[in-house]
């Protein structure tokens, strides 16, 4: 049977989602089976409080050798799990898929047409109604398209959506990736445009959070974020 892809590595950023990490895993490795010739999936486990670490070891072990598990001790931040993700993947196409549930795996196929149609280097997805509190909301339009349009001239929807496809090469070009926390993506992306690689975006359901809670309204990570986006720009500035 021809899949709709010969090759993709997928890998799941992940912290205190002991109640979401194997409904997420179970969809994720489904999707896979059915849209792809050669895959993996990874579970970056970034040093988290709750049973995570567990669970996801008891899911490594249970589908191995096409699941397996990396952590991180101690917590790296979401930058970190990204950074990983994309040095362990070993195929061509890499996806990644926040593993809170709040999206759904089985829209890959959105991004693997878009990729083929556009014969794109990236595919970003946008969220469409996002299921977030007005202050996540209000903090993420500044965060995702004032601050990055207006300091980078960064051509994107949605830059913090935490699903998007992108092709290994485009990662390892970039390097190295200065920015830690929630300004990784940024710096990759700011990177891969001035590099002349094809974005495309395609629009993906955004849902509630089955489990446990978010840490982006946090007032300590906006400001921490917001200072760490202005280093970055002063960084680049000076490449």
């Amino acid at each position: 049977m021809v899949k709709l892809i010969d090759e993709l590595s997928v890998f799941l950023p992940t912290y205190n989602e002991e109640g979401n990490i194997e409904k997420v895993v179970s969809n994720t490795k489904k999707v896979l089976a059915k849209v792809a010739g050669r895959w993996e999936l990874i579970i970056v486990e970034d040093g988290s409080k709750d049973k995570t670490p567990e669970i996801s070891d008891k899911l490594g072990k249970r589908y191995k050798p096409r699941i397996r598990v990396v952590h991180h001790s101690p917590n790296r931040g979401y930058g970190g799990t990204l950074k990983t993700g994309f040095k362990e993947a070993k195929y061509e196409w890499i996806a990644f898929i926040d593993a809170d549930g709040q999206f759904d795996f089985s829209e890959i196929t959105k991004f693997i047409t878009k990729q083929k149609e556009k014969n794109a280097d990236l595919v970003l997805g946008i969220r469409g109604n996002r299921a977030d509190s007005f202050i996540r909301k209000v903090f993420t339009w500044g965060w995702s398209v004032v601050l990055p349009r207006l300091l980078f001239s960064l051509k994107v929807t949605d830059y913090s959506c935490g699903f998007k496809m992108i092709r290994k090469g485009v990662f390892n070009k970039v390097q190295p990736l200065i920015g830690e926390e929630k300004v990784t993506q940024i710096e990759m992306l700011v990177k891969a445009q001035r590099a002349g690689y094809k974005f495309a975006e395609v629009r993906v359901h955004h849902y509630p959070r089955g489990s446990g809670h978010q840490t982006g309204a946090d007032l300590k990570v906006i400001t921490r974020s917001i200072r760490d986006l202005f280093k970055l720009w002063w960084q680049l500035k000076k490449v």
